[in-house]
């Protein structure tokens, strides 16, 4: 099987791929594509899986972090020399470096700004999207030349809100930061409510000065065939889940 990326139109003149699990070789609940070496698939697998990735992006590797659900964001020039460093964001303006984040749920963010040749890739979920991984990216990549009226993002597979079940702590933790998040829930059942992960970021985006920024409106949870889920891995009591690679490159 081929490897099926969804592309944003957004980013139709940058290299680029928000990655299905459709493609690879891993097997087991980690059929097919895991990019996951955080994972517990097999090493070889990931790699073959990962080599493939920047086969079809024409790069020789990509680059990720150890992500930790940070605000740290990392401008690149080059490869990794020793270890792969903790973060979740990275930037470059360095042609034919493929940088990439790796998901089951969160939010995979891809930044271009066309005019100035910049890029970004950004891990977002609830805690990093709060803690202002979004921004550090934005900032981020202004430093290594963008500007932040030119920059465009394009969020990819997300858990949906229909699928996305929190409880009244989570809410509350949302409304003493900005009793305005209210809009980012909708009614459950009982004390249970609907957390928008997509419109959270997407809301956080704007309001730090992104051009246009917009979702493929893919969810990750509701679709086994295509996307790994943490969430749905979890339900089902699995003792793992694969991991989705995003990733893009300039040139």
């Amino acid at each position: 099987m081929t490897l099926q990326p969804i592309k944003a139109d957004l980013l139709r003149r940058v290299r680029h791929g928000f990655f299905t699990r459709q493609g690879g070789v891993s097997n087991g609940i980690y059929a097919s594509l895991n990019g996951g070496q955080g994972s517990r698939d097999s090493a070889a697998a990931v790699t073959k899986n990962r080599a493939r990735i920047a086969a079809h992006l024409g790069a020789t590797e990509i680059m990720t972090v150890s992500q930790i659900h940070s605000a740290t964001a990392h401008l690149v020039n080059a490869a990794w020399s020793g270890g792969v460093p903790d973060g979740d964001a990275l930037v470059t303006a360095t042609p034919e470096l493929a940088i990439a984040v790796l998901v089951a749920d969160c939010t995979p963010v891809l930044f271009h700004d066309p005019k100035n040749g910049v890029i970004g890739a950004a891990h977002a979920g609830w805690k990093g999207a709060v803690g202002g991984i979004l921004e550090a990216t934005l900032d981020t990549m202004v430093a290594a030349g963008a500007e932040r009226g030119e920059i465009l993002a394009a969020l990819g597979p997300v858990i949906s809100q229909r699928a996305y079940e929190v409880g009244p702590e989570f809410v509350e933790q949302f409304l003493d930061d900005d009793p305005a998040n209210e809009r980012f829930f909708a009614g459950g059942q009982g004390d249970r409510a609907h957390f928008d992960l997509p419109g959270f970021v997407l809301n956080r985006l704007r309001e730090a000065g992104v051009r246009q920024a917009e979702w493929t409106g893919h969810c990750t949870f509701s679709d086994h065939e295509r996307f790994y889920s943490y969430r749905r891995a979890t339900h089902a009591g699995e003792p793992d889940y694969g991991r989705l690679v995003a990733a893009i490159v300039l040139g």
